[in-house]
């Protein structure tokens, strides 16, 4: 099992495919067990769901960060029971990449599980911020547009200081994505980390 965790936009889906790609394993994000509002920006195929503008449009920074990490917080025994269940002796199946932002650190810190390595994803807030605009296609969305992203930018960038603050506290691994390095680049710093870790995260 390799966990590949990571604030929005940090590019852990994309890096997540290559490394399950190059080891032959399946691949899984966090976000499949259970949405929390999304992203709040039109898609081509998508306009905003009233309740996602709502979510970003009344809540200040700190409870939009209260409310993601309660999200995460609840489910994180159905992560913790998946990687158990697929990381058991004589489970019969094949390795897996899970990489989401539910992969909190504290919760991650604390599992047991067998031949399980755990990497985070930071960047810098500039990178986030661009990344950001450019799927919303800032320039061009309305003022109200422009808010609900800049709400959603505020939670990740302050998602993304705690989370390395944990990561850092407890020794865990974690990699700078945001020095242009390629998907593969970066996949290959996943495969190197992991393979020198002994337990979740750490060496």
């Amino acid at each position: 099992m390799v966990l590949i965790g990571g604030t929005s936009n940090v590019g852990k889906s994309t890096v997540a495919e290559v490394v399950a790609e190059r080891l032959g394993f399946a691949y899984l994000s966090t976000d499949g067990l259970a949405r929390h509002p999304g992203r709040p920006w039109r898609t081509p195929e998508q306009e905003v769901p009233a309740h996602v503008a709502e979510h970003y449009g009344s809540l200040p920074v700190d409870e939009l960060i209260a409310s993601v990490l309660g999200h995460y917080d609840r489910l994180w025994p159905r992560i913790e029971e998946l990687i158990a269940t697929h990381t058991a002796e004589g489970h019969g199946r094949t390795g897996m990449v899970l990489e989401g932002s539910a992969l909190w650190p504290v919760h991650a810190a604390r599992l047991q599980a067998p031949r399980t390595a755990a990497v985070w994803l930071t960047t810098d807030h500039a990178v986030l911020r661009a990344r950001v605009r450019a799927a919303g296609r800032y320039d061009e969305a309305t003022a109200g547009e422009q808010t609900l992203m800049d709400q959603f930018l505020a939670r990740t960038e302050r998602y993304q200081t705690l989370m390395t603050e944990a990561v850092d506290r407890l020794g865990l691994r974690r990699i700078d994505a945001g020095r242009g390095q390629s998907a593969e680049q970066l996949a290959d710093q996943v495969l190197t980390a992991a393979a020198a870790q002994t337990t979740a995260g750490r060496p």
